[in-house]
């Protein structure tokens, strides 16, 4: 045998054979367009989804750059900043924060940013400049503008009040630029020259490093190599310059912060099985999406072709020559089918991407032109290809000349016929013809069973999404009423001064249908608590400060005559109805309703599943616990014990003394949980809550934290309304939140994944009846003449559409009948989600399946009974001379 080793001639005869087959090729290239439609659409989707959610937490988290090195000094700064692992910095050196009106529901902070670090943070001016060195400059948004009055111009003179380190001061700045205030940032800045910095911390006597390890010091933002290793690279760069991490009271100890907002780390630094067997399984479900309908085109393509093969092996064409040409006639459809899936598929993802982030409130509106899209999806899409023809490049490979010569469809080595005693039917015929082609029905089937399973996984991850554990899990009555600094993230410490006005309350009730309410009061003197040393060490190890300050502090902190260390006690008063929020681990309430009672209820964490963290508190059910009541300190030498008086000596040496007090003794009678929505929302110290009486009563305080209270469903519009008004006009002070507003937020969530959902279903889908029509398409042509064949010896053109109709109601019952089998099997796995979404709640359904069972078997009637219309418009005789190439 004369083997031809000439691969010019070889890939002249595959464009040759390619030139012969125009109507495969068109199938084929409308193949590739599809599949790489979808790919690059459905990346384009979820890359702008993806680009928005990291937008809009970059500007909640305030800045895009990978972290940050917190509470530095110089001398460390200069050591970090030259790893080569950072490829760029920024400094930052906060000077202090406003908090009186007009910035009581603003977070303001007064600092210097270097232009790295102010544009990685949004704060870069778009009009003017940032402050030069040397003057009296600042820069700042428009919302800090607009509270002080000062119109936007450069060189406009304002005043601002703020405190450093508790210290009050007030300052006058020459406006150097503005720029437009983003609401979704958590703060806004006024930044001034590092040279006014230490002018300012000069003119107050403040020193770095005081009580506040924040004001002062310098942080740092990086940016790393890439985003998908955040932490282990900033851990690095630690270990490189001689720090750690770990130990906060230990040697050469610094802080660092992860950018929460990049996707990427997040994934990479949370992998667990779950989630990979989710991405897995994700990945396999699209390319097997566009390897089902590719596959399906050469596959029919080689066993119309097969002769052809057959006769080239005759003259020695080799199988690896053979699958070669394959291989360039896939390389040449795919050149032009994957650059029109390009275009069209990004367009249609640039539309859909803007309607699915539209649902979803703070997500930014993004249509991502990242080269990933179109890199990835040309691999992805080309990788479908090579394996779409594979397994039928194979198939050409092994053929032998005599075999091809003799091959039908559906024939194979070692296939037997079989007779059957039963007698005609259409039905019959049509369940033995897709048996013919075993590979070609599964693949079909396949692709439609897709379609069901995808739309059946949306739907029932849009039911599980749980509005009442959503809404309940972030406040947990009708309405909450406080002031505004309360719910602003890093608020006021709670004091007199943010205090709920009874005016207030009374203003609420007078709206009337108020069915229920109840005052929670926070603590505003000072309590203590007395606990072992281990306990107190490890309650404090996570927090910053320069080597050595745990110990110094143990050293400062008082004993009593036990040698237990003092400790901040966190207490609550709360009334009946805010303590019929409260979820009890252990224990029992009764006895805290009773007034004047001395019973106390163990406040502990959670988490966002609602887990309690059992080792968030040291007290235990039945426990006999003093707390000291404090009216007045004296301070004292750490060293001798000699008394300073009522007023702490300037160096910082002395030890806080209680000089006047009252110990009160009481029973924990329960383990508790507070919703967020009733706590202080900052934490640091172990947490109580007391009958309001006995509070008021023991505290000898009557300051209201917070109102929270229930209304009936038909007022609630009204009151929402009427707090809207009231916490903007008449008191601005104040501030709200309610079920509605979460309701809404929730909303958005589910929308935005029923859109992108729906849409990922309706393209694969497509494909699938796509798919479908494709195998029916190429079955019927490919059996014309065997179709001419039967009508000539009497099968009647009803018959013949009969059978071709029960074949795609076949296929059509295999994909409803295999697509509700996966759904059973995969309901474990969606029953897992729970553990991934805190407000996801997992029910079994099958009404997708149902819906699309009948969709489907009108699709199995009506796409055969269109094809052979079109297949059989030539006459008998014509269709009994056509060959079947």
């Amino acid at each position: 045998m004369i083997r031809v080793s000439n691969r010019r001639r070889v890939r002249r005869l595959g464009r040759q054979a390619m030139g012969a087959a125009k109507t495969r090729n068109v199938i084929a290239v409308v193949a590739i367009a599809l599949t790489t439609v979808l790919f690059t659409s459905l990346f384009t989707i979820v890359l702008s989804i993806n680009d928005g959610f990291q937008e809009a937490n970059f500007r909640q988290a305030g800045g895009y750059a990978h972290g940050t090195f917190k509470s530095l000094t110089l001398d460390q700064v200069d050591a970090l900043k030259e790893d080569p692992l950072v490829e760029d910095y920024g400094l930052r050196r906060v000077l202090g924060l406003p908090t009186q009106e007009p910035f009581q529901k603003t977070h303001v902070e007064v600092a210097y940013s270097d232009a790295n670090n102010a544009q990685w943070t949004y704060a870069t001016p778009t009009t003017g400049t940032l402050p030069q060195e040397g003057t009296d400059q600042a820069a700042t948004d428009t919302r800090v503008l607009e509270l002080l009055g000062v119109t936007p111009e450069v060189g406009a003179r304002f005043t601002l009040t703020f405190d450093v380190d508790g210290q009050a001061t007030t300052q006058t700045f020459t406006l150097s630029g503005w720029w437009e205030y983003d609401a979704a940032t958590p703060a806004s800045y006024v930044l001034v020259p590092n040279s006014r910095v230490e002018a300012v911390f000069q003119e107050v006597g403040f020193t770095p490093q005081g009580s506040n390890g924040t004001i002062g010091t310098w942080s740092m933002d990086v940016m790393l190599p890439n985003s998908l290793h955040i932490d282990g690279d900033m851990g690095e760069i630690l270990a490189h310059c001689g720090f750690q991490s770990d130990d906060p009271s230990g040697a050469n100890y610094v802080q660092y912060g992860v950018n929460w907002g990049y996707t990427g780390s997040q994934l990479t630094e949370n992998m667990d099985p779950i989630t990979v067997l989710l991405v897995v399984v994700v990945l396999v479900l699209i390319l097997l999406t566009g390897y089902l309908i590719i596959y399906n085109v050469f596959q029919i393509s080689v066993a119309n072709d097969i002769r052809f093969y057959g006769l080239l092996k005759t003259i020695g064409t080799t199988g690896g020559q053979i699958k070669a040409m394959l291989r360039q006639q896939a390389l040449l459809l795919s050149c032009v089918g994957i650059p029109v899936g390009l275009v069209v598929g990004w367009l249609v993802g640039s539309q859909l991407a803007p309607a699915v982030m539209a649902q979803l409130d703070g997500v930014s509106d993004v249509v991502s032109v990242s080269p990933v899209i179109f890199l990835g999806s040309a691999a992805f899409a080309l990788l479908t290809v090579f394996l779409s023809c594979a397994r039928p490049g194979r198939m050409a490979a092994k053929v032998s000349p005599v075999e091809a010569v003799r091959y039908t469809e559906g024939s194979g080595k070692g296939r037997k016929e079989r007779k059957s005693r039963k007698g005609f039917s259409l039905a019959g015929m049509a369940w033995a013809n897709l048996g013919r082609s075993k590979g070609k029905t599964v693949i079909t089937v396949l692709s439609l069973t897709l379609a069901v399973v995808l739309l059946n996984l949306t739907v029932t991850v849009a039911q599980g999404f749980d509005l009442e554990k959503y809404v309940s899990r972030q406040i947990c009555t009708d309405f909450t009423l406080a002031d505004a600094s309360h719910f602003q993230t890093g608020g006021e410490i709670f004091n007199p001064d943010v205090a709920v006005p009874q005016e207030a309350i009374d203003a609420v009730q007078a709206q009337g249908e108020v069915t229920g309410g109840g005052k929670v009061y926070g603590r505003t003197s000072t309590v203590l608590e007395y606990v072992p040393e281990d306990y107190f060490r490890a309650a404090r190890a996570h927090f910053p400060g320069p080597e050595g300050w745990l110990d110094q502090l143990v050293s400062l902190t008082n004993r009593n005559e036990a040698g237990l260390l003092a400790d901040t006690a966190q207490l609550y008063g709360m009334e009946a109805f805010t303590l019929d929020q409260l979820t009890v681990l252990e224990g029992d309430l009764s006895a805290l309703y009773e007034p004047g009672s001395h019973a106390i209820a163990a406040v502990y964490t959670d988490d966002d599943y609602g887990n309690p963290r059992m080792d968030s508190h040291w007290a235990r059910l039945g426990d006999t616990i003093t707390l000291r009541y404090v009216e007045e300190m004296e301070y004292v030498d750490p060293d001798t014990g000699e008394s300073y008086g009522t007023v702490p000596p300037e160096d910082g040496n002395y030890r806080e003394v209680p000089k006047t007090y009252r110990d009160v003794t009481y029973t924990v009678v329960a383990l508790v949980t507070v919703p967020s929505s009733l706590d202080y929302g900052y934490y640091g110290s172990d947490e109580f809550v007391l009958n309001s009486e006995t509070f008021c009563q023991d505290t000898g305080t009557d300051c209201v934290m917070s109102y929270a209270f229930d209304t009936t469903d038909e007022s609630n519009a009204a009151m929402e309304a009427f707090l809207q008004d009231y916490t903007e006009n008449q008191n601005p002070q104040l501030d709200y939140e309610s079920q509605g507003t979460f309701a809404a937020e929730f909303s958005g969530v589910l929308g935005m994944f029923l859109l992108l959902g729906g849409a990922l279903s309706f393209i694969v889908g497509l494909v699938g009846v796509l798919n479908f029509f494709n195998a029916i398409l190429t079955g019927i042509l490919a059996r014309r003449r065997e179709f001419a064949v039967l009508q000539s010896i009497g099968m009647t053109g009803r018959q013949l559409k009969g059978m071709l109709i029960w074949e795609g109601v076949f296929y059509a019952l295999s994909a409803v009948v295999f697509g509700a089998g996966l759904v059973l099997a995969m309901a474990p796995l969606m029953g897992s989600v729970e553990t991934l979404l805190w407000f996801f709640t997992y029910h079994l359904t099958l009404v997708p399946v149902g819906i699309l069972a009948p969709i489907f078997l009108l699709l199995g009637c009506l796409i055969p009974l269109g094809v052979y219309r079109s297949a059989t418009r030539a006459s008998l005789v014509e269709r009994l001379r056509a060959t079947e190439d």
